[in-house]
């Protein structure tokens, strides 16, 4: 038995070393793969055992991430991620790849995520005792490094140099992109700020180090994470600017990482490596003091809109939503909040009772940027009155002993500041439901109510019961006198049941001082700038409908009525009301500051590219609402240009809906006669082809080019005939990789050229001949914000029978 078990310990013996040696390997090489499919699975470790490497799973779920992390602490923390917007299916597998370094796939053979910027082969990858991930060339010469393509998190010999940035994560479990950047700008300063998810566009600077070239100091060259602890901003002249306010920590007792919390703290943090103790990380240095006190231009702030800011001992934000809101979505504490009551002109309209609201009182608490109105001087009580009868006011801010600042929904960047010296907050809310709701005599063939209500009847003494029929009485009589007003405008069923307002002509003929003030016009009417009452006065466009074609004008009428006072969406124009006297047909709508897109895009000067990101996802966005989340679907029909406003962020706002196209849940195509605008129209409408909801993706696709170009879709004037049809050309420049010549060499376009090409691979797909190979809208929203990837579009066939149409 003894000789027989001999050879196999001989072995045992032979192999222990290289079993421990693929347990704690620091090296993978070409053709190595590792699989995620346990709690723990490594790929390699760093010499030390300090940094390991491979897949951890994320928390309650089947799904992992491919990271970096501190070995020997128990929760792991992470200091660098791959895949940030596309977490890991169990039995996803990564590969060393010569060609593209290092692949993850799913289980299913689709690409999730590879190392980007190589440019020539792999032989090996390392990691190394400082937690930097290393992709070698057969010379052992670096050619990709975790360090420079970083995530949220800086470690102690790690620079951050001129264009280099942090991006914070989305909430602490979620690694998807998150609302807050660290900069460093090719000027030499660094800078903290919030952006506008999906489209990167960055608000204000909430933080600068001001280490720019001037006549006393020289700009900055690099932000250093040194050896000792030390964070500062090295200049050009040699000189240190001290970023972080601490110095000397001793790394060989401590770890140390510096990360931007995906609430837009930016903190040092440090951990003791011995395992004496239960003492985690601690936080010892941050940027900024009070990041509650960080106001911004645009977006709701550090927590989400109707939200307000708290700052910890840690100098971390909580947020919270005042009484009568709650969060929108229950597991993001720091997102937005709504009212847990119905609020709005259009309601308050509906109640005779004066005493519908009461007010919640906050002290030292504001939203600064949420003003229509400042009172001055005006008492408390004024204040209380004025925003009470005010159907606009949300919250009015009473301070300063004779100030009343009112404010609307939605509020922004909230926060608690004690130097507000004992500022109120009068939060308008709705008191109970059994204050407002209105009774109703409602015949119900249900026994036991009856018998309910006959008990609560007889059981009651004479005199309530007479209260109560008193009530019921005028209720009914209110409504029915509010239902016959609706009724007067149509007796044809003209609207469907909206909160609509309806309107006289002579308040509108006096809201436009007799129709005086142009602001556009169109086949089916004129638009006017107006002011009117609606509790606060309120700048109105009131489009006048063309009455020679009575019964066009009375279809277009009844279709703008029932699809747009029926949606509710941000990148909608809302309708406010209407008028139907006699002959006249006119709607009002919320007035849009900014004008056209058309006006925006084409007036000589190129807006920002950001800028137009944000419009072009907003206009997507609106369009996904009208396709998918809609009761009933609606095909706009005619989206262009001249169709899509700007408010006065330059949010986008999809109007006009005369040529809508209203179908029913249960129906997906439709046969009509040609609707739209040249240069806008699918090829669908020339073939007598079923009309669906991807007319309106072809048009998205146009206009997405044209937000990209900032030029019209057909230009015949044009010297190059190649240039006249931009899909056209577009196609050419993206096939011929000239992409510079699309944009006319944007410089902001060209530095996103990633964006850039990722928006003109998009568009070609929606401007395909064959609607079946468009996108929905929904798979255009989902490409533009990355949730999906893009791929090679195949070059449509040019279509040029829709540019002779008249």
């Amino acid at each position: 038995m003894a000789s027989s078990l001999l050879p196999l310990l001989l072995c045992s013996l032979i192999l222990l070393p290289f079993c421990v040696l693929a347990q704690t390997r620091s090296q993978i090489n070409v053709g190595d793969s590792l699989k995620a499919e346990s709690s723990n699975s490594t790929w390699v470790v760093s010499p030390s055992g300090d940094f390991a490497f491979g897949f951890l799973p994320l928390t309650d779920t089947d799904l992992f991430i491919l990271c970096i992390w501190y070995a020997k602490i128990p929760d792991k923390t992470i200091i660098w991620y791959a895949n940030t917007d596309n977490p890991t299916p169990k039995d996803s597998k990564v590969e060393l790849n010569a060609n593209d370094g290092l692949v993850l796939t799913a289980p299913d053979g689709n690409q999730l995520w590879k190392t980007q910027g190589l440019s020539v082969g792999v032989a090996n990858g390392v990691i190394n005792d400082t937690g930097n991930f290393v992709l070698r060339d057969g010379n052992s010469n670096s050619v990709y490094e975790t360090f420079k393509d970083r995530r949220d998190t800086l470690l102690p010999s790690q620079i951050l140099e001129k264009g280099g940035k942090l991006s914070s994560r989305l909430m602490e479990t979620n690694f998807s992109k998150g609302r807050f950047e660290l900069v460093f700008q090719n000027d030499g300063n660094l800078v903290m700020h919030s952006i506008n998810l999906p489209s990167g566009y960055a608000n204000e600077n909430y933080y600068e180090s001001k280490t720019v070239e001037s006549n006393t100091s020289s700009p900055g060259t690099q932000l250093v994470f040194d050896s000792f602890g030390n964070i500062y901003i090295l200049r050009k002249n040699n000189e240190k600017y001290n970023f972080s306010e601490v110095s000397g920590v001793s790394t060989t007792q401590f770890y140390l990482r510096a990360t931007l919390n995906f609430d837009g703290v930016f903190t040092l943090y440090q951990h003791p490596k011995s395992s004496s103790g239960n003492q985690g990380w601690t936080s010892i240095w941050s940027q900024p003091d009070n990041i509650c006190s960080y106001n911004v231009n645009s977006g709701s702030g550090v927590c989400g809109y109707n939200s307000f800011c708290t700052l910890g001992d840690d100098k971390r934000p909580t947020c919270q939503c005042p009484k009568r809101y709650s969060l929108l979505d229950p597991n993001d504490p720091y997102g937005s909040c709504k009212p847990d009551f119905i609020m709005g002109c259009a309601e308050d309209e509906l109640s005779n009772r004066q005493d519908l609201y009461e007010f919640e009182v906050l002290i030292n608490t504001d939203w600064p940027l949420a003003d229509y109105v400042l009172q001055s001087p005006f008492t408390e009580d004024e204040c209380r009155q004025s925003c009470m009868e005010d159907c606009m006011c949300a919250v009015a801010i009473f301070r300063l002993g004779d100030h009343c600042w009112k404010k609307k929904l939605p509020l922004s960047n909230g926060k608690v500041d004690a130097t507000l010296n004992g500022a109120k907050a009068f939060i308008k809310v709705r008191k109970d439901n059994s204050s407002f709701v209105v009774p109703t005599i409602i015949v119900n063939k249900n026994r036991s109510t009856l018998i309910m209500v006959g008990s609560f009847l007889l059981g009651s003494s004479a005199f309530l019961n007479l209260i109560l029929i008193v009530a019921i009485c005028l209720s009914t009589s209110f409504i029915f006198q509010y239902k016959k007003k609706l009724r007067r405008v149509s007796k044809s069923d003209t609207v469907a049941e909206t909160n609509l307002r309806c309107f006289t002509y002579e308040e509108l003929e006096e809201a436009t001082n007799g129709f005086d003030k142009e602001l556009g016009r169109g086949a089916f009417g004129i638009v006017y700038e107006g002011v009117i009452n609606i509790g606060s006065t309120t700048r109105v466009a009131v489009k006048k409908l063309n009455t020679f074609l009575l019964d066009e004008v009375q279809k277009e009428f009844k279709n703008e009525l029932n699809v747009i006072g029926l949606t509710h969406h941000k990148n909608l124009v809302r309708l406010l009301g209407f008028c139907e006297a006699e002959e006249e047909r006119l709607l009002v709508y919320e007035y849009m500051s900014n004008g056209t897109l058309a006006s925006f895009l084409f007036n000589g000067e190129k807006p920002s590219w950001k800028l137009r990101l944000q419009i072009a996802f907003g206009i997507a966005r609106g369009l996904r609402y009208l396709h998918e989340e809609c009761n009933t679907q609606i095909i706009h029909c005619d989206i262009k240009p001249q169709n899509i406003l700007l408010d006065d962020y330059f949010n986008a706002r999809i109007s006009d809906f005369g040529l809508a196209k209203l179908l029913k849940m249960n129906q997906s195509r439709t046969n009509t006669g040609i609707r739209g605008t040249k240069g806008y129209v699918a090829i669908e409408w020339f073939r007598n082809m079923p009309i669906t909801a991807k007319v309106d993706v072809y048009s998205y696709g146009v206009l997405l080019l044209e937000i990209i170009a900032c030029r019209k879709n057909v230009e015949m004037e044009i010297e190059n005939e190649g240039k006249a049809i931009l899909t056209d050309w577009a196609c050419d420049c993206y096939a011929d990789g000239n992409l510079a010549a699309l944009v006319e060499n944007d410089k902001e376009a060209l530095d996103d050229k990633k964006n850039l090409e990722r928006l003109v691979m998009i568009a070609i797909w929606c401007v395909q001949e064959d609607p079946c190979l468009r996108p929905t809208m929904g798979n255009v929203t989902q490409m533009l914000e990355g949730v999906v990837e893009v791929q090679v579009p195949p070059c449509p066939a040019p279509i040029s029978i829709q540019y002779s149409l008249d």
